[in-house]
C-alpha cells in the first residue's frame, strides 16, 4: 500500500514504562528518504536526550500514542522545547490499514503520522493536566470512602445491630454518635439519646435496632474504620479546598455550570479539568461526546446496524457524569422529564447514561456561550418572586405603601 507523505521530517515515538523507541523518517532534497532509528531511556535526563534529539532531526510532526500514562513525562519534555507533539489514540492506529506487524510500532507511527492519517487526542494545558491529578485523585478517595462506610454497616449488621434500618444516612451526625457510644461500650438506653428529635424513627425503634451482640472484635473493627472514614473524610475536604483554590481564575465559568441541575461546585471543578475552558478544540457538541465516549457507539453494515454499545473513553468524566445524571433524575427539571420518557423503553442504566450524554451537550453550549443553563420546564419568574416576595412586603410596609392588613 503507498501512502502519499504530507510531511518531510516525522518523528514516532513508541512509549514504554522502561525504554521509548523512536523511528525518523527524513526526506532529502532529492525526495528519498531514510529512517533512524533510536532508543531512550525514560529518566529524566533520557527525556530531555530525546528533546533534544527531535529538535535536531528539525521534525514537523511528532507522533505517540496514548498508552496508559507513560506518555505523559516524554509529551511535557517536548513540550518544555516548543514542541507539540501529537498523542494519538491506539485503536485509531490499529483501524488504519497498513503492515502494522511487519513494521515497528515507531516506524508505522511515523509512516502514518507522515501521510496526515493521524489526529491528535485532545491533550489540556500543562496547568490543567495537574489539577488532574487533583481530580482523579479525589475520586480515588472518594471510592475508598464508600468502600470503607459499607464494611462498617456490614460489621454492624453482622452483630446484629440494624442501625441503618432506622436512619437514612448512617454516618450522619446522630447516626456516627451513636455508632460512636456502641464502640465505647455504653448502654443502648445512653446510646439512643445521642440521636436527638431530628429522626423520624421512634425512640423505641432505634433503641430495638441497636440490641445487639457487640463482642472486642467488633469494637475493634468498628473502631479502626470510624478512623478511617473520619480521616478520609479530611483528606478530601483538603483535596477540595485546593482544587478550588487552584481554579480561583475559572469562578466565573464554575459558576455558570453550577445553574445546571445535578452540578454542585466540586462537581464543576472536577469537569472543567477533565475537559478543560476552550470548546474549540472539539468543535462540537457530538465531538466531545464522542471523546469521552458517552454517546452510543456507530457501528453498521450492510444497512444494518449491529452495535450500539458505547466504547471505553475518559471514566473520570463519565463516572462525573453519570452521577450527575443521578442527581438531575431527582429534580424538578426539563433533565427529569427526559429521564421519566426514556426509562421505561430503555431501562435504568440507559437512561442514566442519555442523560448523561444530554448533560454533556448542555455543558459544552455553556461554556461556548459563557450563559447560563436556562431550563425550559422552571418558571424562573416564578421562582424569583417566591424567595424575594416576603423581603419585599416588609419593605413596601416599612415605607409605608402598604399597610399590614392590606399585606
Amino acid at each position: 500500500m503507498e501512502l502519499e507523505p504530507l510531511y518531510k521530517r516525522v518523528v514516532g515515538l513508541d512509549v514504554h514504562q522502561a525504554q521509548i523507541t523512536a523511528c525518523a523518517i527524513l526526506e532529502r532534497d532529492d525526495g528519498t528518504s531514510r529512517v533512524e532509528h533510536r532508543q531512550f531511556g525514560s529518566f529524566k535526563r533520557d527525556r530531555r536526550a530525546l528533546a533534544e534529539w527531535v529538535v535536531e532531526v528539525g521534525a514537523q510532526e511528532v507522533i505517540m500514542e496514548s498508552t496508559g500514562i507513560y506518555w505523559k513525562s516524554p509529551y511535557a519534555a517536548l513540550e518544555a522545547v516548543g514542541i507539540q507533539a501529537k498523542v494519538v489514540n491506539a485503536r485509531h492506529v490499529k483501524t488504519v490499514p497498513g503492515r502494522k506487524t511487519d513494521i515497528g510500532d515507531a516506524q508505522w507511527l511515523a509512516i502514518l503520522g507522515r501521510s496526515g492519517l493521524l489526529r491528535g487526542s485532545f491533550i489540556p494545558p500543562a496547568r490543567f493536566r495537574d489539577l488532574r491529578m487533583l481530580s482523579r485523585q479525589r475520586q480515588k478517595l472518594t471510592s475508598q470512602l464508600s468502600s470503607e462506610k459499607n464494611r462498617l454497616n456490614k460489621v454492624l449488621t453482622d452483630a446484629g445491630i440494624r442501625l441503618g434500618v432506622v436512619v437514612s444516612d448512617l454516618h450522619g451526625k446522630a447516626a456516627r454518635a451513636m455508632t460512636k457510644g456502641l464502640i465505647a461500650g455504653e448502654p443502648p438506653e445512653l446510646v439512643v439519646t445521642y440521636a436527638g428529635n431530628r429522626l423520624q424513627a421512634s425512640q423505641e425503634a432505634i433503641l430495638d435496632a441497636l440490641q445487639g451482640d457487640l463482642n472486642d472484635v467488633n469494637r475493634f473493627i468498628l473502631r479502626e474504620l470510624v478512623a478511617n472514614i473520619e480521616a478520609t473524610e479530611a483528606q478530601i475536604e483538603r483535596f477540595d479546598r485546593k482544587l478550588l483554590s487552584e481554579l480561583k481564575p475559572e469562578s466565573g465559568l464554575l459558576d455558570l455550570l453550577e445553574t445546571m441541575p445535578g452540578v454542585e461546585r466540586i462537581g464543576a471543578a472536577m469537569l472543567l479539568v477533565e475537559i478543560g475552558t476552550d470548546m474549540g478544540v472539539f468543535g462540537s457538541a457530538e465531538r466531545l461526546a464522542s471523546w469521552v465516549a458517552l454517546c452510543p457507539g456507530n457501528h453498521e453494515s450492510a444497512g444494518k446496524r449491529t452495535s450500539g454499545r458505547t466504547r471505553q473513553g475518559n471514566r473520570y468524566l463519565r463516572r462525573l457524569l453519570v452521577e450527575m445524571a443521578h442527581a438531575a433524575s431527582r429534580t424538578r427539571s426539563a433533565l427529569r422529564q427526559k429521564f421519566d420518557s426514556l426509562l421505561p423503553r430503555r431501562g435504568y442504566k440507559r437512561a442514566i447514561s442519555a442523560l448523561g450524554h444530554k448533560i454533556l451537550r448542555i455543558i459544552y453550549r455553556l461554556l461556548e456561550r459563557r450563559e447560563p443553563y436556562r431550563d425550559s420546564a422552571m418558571d424562573y419568574e416564578a421562582i424569583h418572586v417566591q424567595r424575594n416576595a416576603p423581603r419585599w412586603l416588609k419593605a413596601l410596609i416599612k415605607h409605608g405603601y402598604i399597610t399590614p392588613a392590606t399585606a
